[in-house]
């Protein structure tokens, strides 16, 4: 009989002995895939020393069928418990389970399994005898699947899996029904691809997917169409401003509400049968019409289109509900009540948002092809009437496309309002909307089918001119267990003028610049590969090169980058000594949104340069002399400060000068370093650098003729690999140790000595 120590020592020996009378092809990566003992063709096997409670087992091998149920994946026809050190192996049949598997469980599988009431095992195999092991090894040959139904648990999951083995497939091929004009029948009422694993969906249309439509999209229709999904409480908390909205109408005037992208109408849903009455609806894509008109199609006073030809449906689109489109804005259902001076326009929405630069869209050879919509009428008039008048590339986001036109194309009186779900950059930064604001709530972007913490706005604007400088927006996060708000306060929105590279980007020429060095990637390497869009320069007095380009904090560790040469792509400037102490706040506001996490922060603060007439005569007056030497420490002790030492391939050496090693004589930073009054916190942090140099000293790794900064030790000398059991083991611990100690003194100090002035001179708003 097996005696094993760990069960993972026996789950390896199990497969080592099995695996080569299976499919010799297989390894323990193919097999361990989604945090479970392993699923071998149509098995799922769990490992334990001892077997104490064959029910126990049984209803967390359940949980895990679950979890590849919702993941999209084939559910395995057997389950086999494994008793390691007995030898003994339990087969129970998962379609017998079938009930409980199409449930959705949370909390870790292991754990609260007791109470279970299973039936009997099917057969038991002792795998130590020469007959049952040849049993075994044919049921772990066998490839067969319990199929399962479609719900609302599961389809996306099974959305991403079909998109993943049918790339060419569009929505309707997934989830296409009978009804309407269009008669495509999907794969999950008629399956092919997935023909042995699920059970045909018997639904007569989609109606139960209402909330997952958005979701449901292929990979690229995702892109194009931009998401537009509203939580229902978020919805229901911004009929508050609707609401005041329609108090706003004057008496004797009818109204109507246009949402130019209503998906399946989650905005609407909750209203009341009265203000759905006014309410005229469209949204582009097919599948969430038809869901738009069976939920509130009879309640609503116009769909657009009203009624469903022939010819609307177009490649997965409505014909007809293209709301950027000229077709749509001279929609004379819509036109009636626009040329009407008696009917006041409100427009509720939470336009799309779209990126089709993604990286999603460069792998698939589609992103030209996904930015049809920026050649859309809506988008060239914009274009032509925000000429020379707004700065940034305001027309690359379709949300814009929506607020400008629903300005210029829908609201004509004072008495005309903009209900508008979008981040704030397009009023914080773009000055897109120069509206009287009469109130507005954030929301926690995370929440919008979405994986990102951030802040939007729905906002209640009047139309009425207005220049106004600073707003207060109310905060709700959203507690997804008990299903409702959770009040985050006040938050001020302020805008902002001026951007970094407009004012603080050294812009100077020397006429000792050498032109001809090298360039680098953002890991401070060699560029390698990458188009090459920067004239490298090189003089005695450059000490790096700066990236911090942008006003928000999108991707915050592709735009905020220190490194010892130029970057492959420009988009910053080189530090010069003579007043590189100056611009260290750039890189340490750019910082802002790593150490400061909250949804409230992310898209709401945003980095400005309106403070830079009384900063740089504060930097004159020697006013910030012991705050810049902050800025200093910290940068030399930031994770972010890809600035390395070595010989490039142009010949010339580079030493990182921001940096504190001096093992080979001082570096700019350690000089002007020694002005600082440092306090007992910064000496604290200067002593766990003198920590970690030492370590690293002591390693393998090290190499004596170059200067180190933080992250070059990390790169280099805080090396690790994954032992047998898929864990992390750091080849120099005592390295690994003390970085992670001065990577939280570093937080800390950032938070406290560096923020609150970063503020003060508005380098973050």
């Amino acid at each position: 009989m097996a005696i094993f120590i760990t069960e993972r020592e026996g789950q390896i020996e199990f497969y080592q002995t099995f695996l080569p009378l299976i499919d010799p092809s297989l390894n323990l990566d193919d097999i361990l895939a989604d945090d479970n003992d392993g699923v071998l063709n149509g098995n799922l096997l769990e490992f334990k020393l001892r077997v104490k409670d064959l029910n126990a087992v049984l209803f967390q091998c359940v949980k895990y069928l679950s979890a590849l149920r919702v993941k999209g994946k084939p559910i395995p026809a057997n389950i086999l418990i494994v008793d390691l050190n007995g030898e003994q192996a339990y087969l129970y049949k998962s379609a017998d389970y079938l009930t409980d598997i199409e449930k959705v469980y949370s909390g870790g599988a292991s754990k609260s399994n007791s109470g279970f009431i299973g039936n009997a095992y099917n057969q038991k195999y002792d795998y130590s005898k020469p007959l049952d092991a040849s049993k075994l090894i044919t049921v772990l040959k066998s490839a067969e699947w319990t199929k399962i139904h479609i719900d609302e648990n599961c389809i996306v999951g099974w959305a991403t899996a079909y998109y993943k083995a049918v790339p060419t497939a569009r929505k309707e091929d997934f989830i296409g029904d009978d009804t309407g004009k269009h008669k495509t029948i999907g794969e999950i009422r008629n399956p092919s691809v997935f023909a042995p694993y699920i059970i045909p969906y018997t639904g007569h249309s989609n109606v139960r997917f209402q909330y997952l439509m958005d979701k449901l999209n292929d990979t690229l229709q995702k892109k194009n169409l931009g998401a537009f999904y509203t939580p229902e409480v978020y919805a229901e908390k911004s009929h508050e401003l609707l609401r005041m909205a329609i108090d706003r109408v004057p008496e004797g005037n009818d109204y109507v509400i246009i949402d130019r992208c209503a998906g399946t109408g989650n905005l609407e849903k909750t209203l009341t049968d009265e203000e759905l009455s006014h309410c005229i609806l469209s949204t582009v894509e097919y599948y969430e019409y038809k869901v738009l008109q069976e939920l509130i199609g009879s309640k609503v006073r116009h769909i657009i289109p009203p009624i469903e030809a022939d010819d609307t449906f177009n490649a997965g689109l409505v014909r007809g509900a293209d709301a950027l489109s000229q077709e749509y804005i001279e929609n004379p259902v819509i036109r009636q009540y626009i040329d009407n001076p008696k009917c006041t326009i409100i427009l509720f929405e939470n336009p799309p948002y779209a990126e089709t630069t993604s990286a999603e869209h460069q792998r698939k050879g589609q992103g030209k092809k996904s930015s049809t919509w920026k050649q859309s009428y809506v988008v060239l008039e914009m274009k032509k009437a925000l000429k020379g008048k707004i700065k940034g590339a305001v027309t690359n986001d379709l949300g814009n496309a929506f607020i400008w036109s629903g300005f210029n194309y829908y609201l004509r009186q004072h008495t005309d309002s903009y209900i508008v779900y979008s981040p704030v950059k397009y009023w914080k930064a773009q000055h897109m909307v120069n509206k009287k604001f009469v109130k507005g709530f954030a929301y926690n972007r995370r929440w919008f089918h979405t994986n990102i913490d951030a802040c939007i706005m729905v906002a209640l604007w009047a139309n009425e001119e207005a220049n106004i400088e600073s707003i207060e927006i109310h905060g709700f996060d959203y507690d997804e267990k008990e299903d409702n708000l959770i009040d985050c306060g006040s938050l001020p929105v302020s805008r902002i003028h001026s951007m970094y590279s407009s004012v603080y980007y050294d812009k100077r020429s020397f006429t000792d610049d050498i032109t001809g060095s090298i360039l680098l990637q953002h890991n401070g390497c060699a560029a390698e590969g990458q188009k090459l869009r920067l004239n490298p320069l090189y003089n005695k007095n450059i000490v790096g090169y700066m990236v911090v380009d942008g006003p928000g904090f999108d991707n915050p560790d592709l735009h905020s980058v220190l490194l010892t040469a130029g970057i492959y792509n420009g988009n910053g400037f080189y530090l010069r000594d003579d007043n590189y102490l100056s611009k260290l706040p750039l890189f340490c506001a750019s910082r802002y949104i790593t150490y400061n996490r909250a949804w409230t922060e992310r898209a709401r603060i945003m980095k400005s340069a309106d403070g830079a007439d009384r900063y740089n005569a504060d930097v004159v007056s020697g006013k910030l002399d012991q705050w810049l030497c902050k800025c200093l420490l910290f940068t030399c002790l930031e994770m972010q400060n890809h600035m390395r030492t070595f010989t490039g391939s142009d010949g010339r050496f580079y030493r990182n000068e921001l940096c504190l090693d001096t093992t080979n004589g001082d570096t700019l930073a350690s000089v002007d370093l020694s002005k600082l009054n440092a306090d007992k916190t910064e000496k604290q942090l200067l002593t766990q650098w003198n920590n970690l140099i030492t370590e690293a000293k002591k390693t393998a790794e090290y190499d004596s003729s170059l200067t180190y900064g933080v992250y070059q030790i990390f790169a280099e000398i805080d090396t690790s690999y994954k032992d047998e059991d898929g864990n992390t083991v750091w080849n120099n611990i005592e390295v690994h140790s003390a970085l992670q100690t001065l990577k939280s003194l570093v937080k800390d100090y950032y938070n406290k000595e560096i923020v609150p002035t970063l503020f003060k001179y508005e380098f973050l708003k």
